[in-house]
């Protein structure tokens, strides 16, 4: 009897605590600045404080895309239905020294049910960033600010998603013009998916004060496109536009690598930029299927593309599919996919490999280089 209780109880516990973990309510306090209005900085500082709630708790942060929208109510309270944030209060906000600060409690219950969860990271390259009409970047030369952007959403895929891993920038053009080039970039680098943008507009309005220094306001406007490495065609186009404040004199050089740039207000708004990218991509393509590829074959070993920095673990199951090729009726060259009853299991991880055995030896001999798998469930 003793010891039915003591199951009981120790089961209860485990229930508790586990419930506990997995569900709970954040404080969080979000930051960003004053520059059209206080209405827009307190959104920001709102989708702040729920993208630090969401990341500490285990949450997935591609749901938060579909949030900011309706953050944008000047609203005490918000209750959503159908996502792992369940409800946000608004306990306080305050500005100072042109920072808006937000403080919130907010009710998250991470399920672990998305359908990227079993799913292998996905690759990305970064293309440069180009500036549509240099003549917007005279005033403080930064001729490169496309460049140290890319570099910065580089950084945010690697060190912040969930669902990505970058494989770095790289100096080729980027253009859906040419999608036999991105297909080549995207097998010369190992990447499932490049990220390539134009900057549109870094136009500037400036307010002459006579007692005061002169206020400036800078847009940036950019045009982001995602394009598939096995096809190399458009998988998803989004367009982004914020003002920020330029806090430098209009005919001093400015150095967009520097840590002072970043800090600044200006450099504040492309960091929240670069998150918002991430999280958009964490919405719109973390969902889509990963295809490791079959690179080497010898015998009944197999060797694929994908390895422990994107999520393979020994003992997975993979299925392979044959990749061929045709020319269509218009003359037109096609890819082909067909399903195969061939499952693999991983034996052997390297950093970006994998070794896997064919499960039905007799096929070992029908599996060809470049086949993909996908996992099993």
């Amino acid at each position: 009897m003793k010891k039915s209780l003591l199951i009981f109880f120790s089961t209860l516990y485990i229930t508790l605590f586990t419930t506990q973990v997995q569900a709970g309510w954040y404080e969080v306090t979000g930051t960003a600045t004053v520059v059209s209005s206080e209405e827009v900085a307190r959104i920001h500082a709102l989708e702040d404080a729920l993208y630090k709630a969401v990341s500490f708790s285990g949450a997935d942060i591609g749901s938060i895309a579909n949030l900011r929208p309706l953050l944008e109510s000047n609203r005490k309270e918000y209750q959503f239905t159908n996502s792992e944030v369940r409800y946000i209060v608004v306990d306080s906000q305050m500005t100072r020294r042109g920072v808006m600060f937000v403080k919130a409690r907010i009710d998250i219950y991470p399920s672990a049910t998305g359908c990227h969860v079993e799913q292998y990271k996905k690759t990305f390259l970064v293309g440069n960033i180009d500036v549509a009409s240099p003549q917007q970047a005279v005033m403080g030369q930064v001729y490169s600010i496309g460049d140290d952007f890319a570099n910065v959403i580089n950084r945010q895929l690697d060190q912040e998603s969930v669902n990505f891993v970058s494989m770095g920038t790289t100096d080729y053009e980027i253009n859906k013009r040419y999608p036999e080039r991105l297909k080549m970039i995207a097998e010369d680098t190992g990447a499932q998916y490049i990220l390539g943008g134009v900057i549109t507009d870094l136009t500037a309005t400036i307010e002459q004060n006579t007692l005061r220094e002169d206020v400036i306001n800078r847009q940036f406007a950019l045009e982001m496109t995602i394009f598939d490495g096995k096809t190399g065609n458009e998988v998803y186009n989004r367009n982004y536009r914020e003002v920020a404040r330029w806090p430098f004199p209009k005919t001093s050089q400015v150095d967009t690598k520097s840590a002072r740039f970043w800090a600044s207000s200006y450099g504040d708004m492309l960091l929240r930029v670069s998150r918002n990218i991430m999280l958009d991509l964490e919405s719109e393509v973390s969902c889509k299927i990963t295809l490791p590829e079959v690179v080497a074959k010898w015998g009944n070993v197999i060797t694929m593309n994908l390895g422990r920095i994107h999520g393979v673990e020994e003992g997975d199951k993979l299925r392979l599919w044959h990749t061929g090729s045709f020319i269509d009726q218009r003359g037109l060259p096609r890819n082909k996919v067909t399903e195969t009853d061939i499952t693999l299991t991983v034996t052997r991880i390297y950093e970006n490999e994998a070794e896997l055995s064919v499960d039905q030896p007799e096929l070992a001999t029908s599996v060809q280089i470049g086949d993909v798998m996908h996992k099993l469930l």
